[in-house]
């Protein structure tokens, strides 16, 4: 059997009547990049939310490393190793790069809350935050105000911040929404970098994005599993093309 680190089983949210996700069984291969991708109104956010507990499923299982942690609330996800990274960039403006990462670092050590204590006492993380921002390629802006800093590079704050929270598994929201082609291609590249020996699961619009770095691809439309496998089989599937393109002529190219 291979080993599966996150599992969803018949999955469902139900909003007054409406069945934002439905049934959705999922299951995300450790040390693999998965993506969730389907048209708009698919139920993709609504999925994540239930992942991380910010909405609690209706019916169906969530497991995690083979335990149910349906129940479980957002705080004891995150402490399993299940740290979600948002759509809109989650990083303190006015802290520099620095103190951004050292305070994901804190929470991690519990001192987030020692507030009596002095700033002296965070130097002892400035070693591992500077080398969280050299894994995303930004330690040479670590003394740098973070409004000072270009979208792209706001969202690769955003992955070393999420990595001081040594995550298990990473949960990437639409890692790319909104940037340039340039941007585009850093971002997805850190993607790919900071994959290693991570699990990595992103809801992603960008079909090239996707093409390039994901192992696996599920499908979602109306809020249930569409098709699932490599981009090469999905985007030649049928139901994909007409769930996207409302056609069935030529291939998958892109979908915003």
């Amino acid at each position: 059997m291979s080993d599966i680190i996150l599992q969803t089983q018949q999955l469902t949210k139900e909003f007054k009547g409406f069945t934002a996700v439905n049934q959705v069984d999922l299951s995300v291969q450790r040390g693999s990049i998965h993506a969730l991708i389907g048209p708009n109104g698919a139920g993709k956010t609504t999925c994540f939310n239930l992942l991380t507990k910010f909405l609690e499923p209706s019916s169906g299982t969530i497991l995690f490393n083979g335990i149910d942690i349906t129940r479980e609330r957002p705080a004891q996800i995150a402490r399993r190793g299940i740290i979600r990274s948002f759509q809109i960039s989650a990083v303190f403006p006015h802290l520099t790069l620095l103190e951004n990462v050292r305070l994901g670092l804190q929470r991690m050590l519990g001192t987030s809350y020692h507030f009596w204590r002095s700033e002296k006492s965070l130097h002892q993380l400035n070693d591992r935050a500077l080398a969280l921002l050299a894994e995303v390629g930004l330690d040479d802006m670590a003394h740098e105000v973070t409004v000072n800093l270009p979208y792209g590079r706001k969202r690769a704050l955003e992955i070393a911040t999420t990595l001081a929270m040594e995550p298990e598994l990473m949960l990437l929201d639409e890692p790319t929404q909104g940037m340039g082609h340039e941007d585009v291609h850093r971002v997805t590249q850190l993607i790919k970098k900071v994959s290693a020996g991570r699990t990595i699961l992103m809801v992603e619009h960008n079909m090239s994005v996707i093409s390039n770095i994901a192992d696996t691809i599920t499908v979602l439309q109306r809020g249930a599993v569409l098709a699932e496998g490599p981009y090469a089989e999905v985007s030649r599937n049928p139901l994909v093309m007409e769930a996207y393109m409302g056609t069935t002529d030529g291939q998958l190219q892109g979908a915003h």
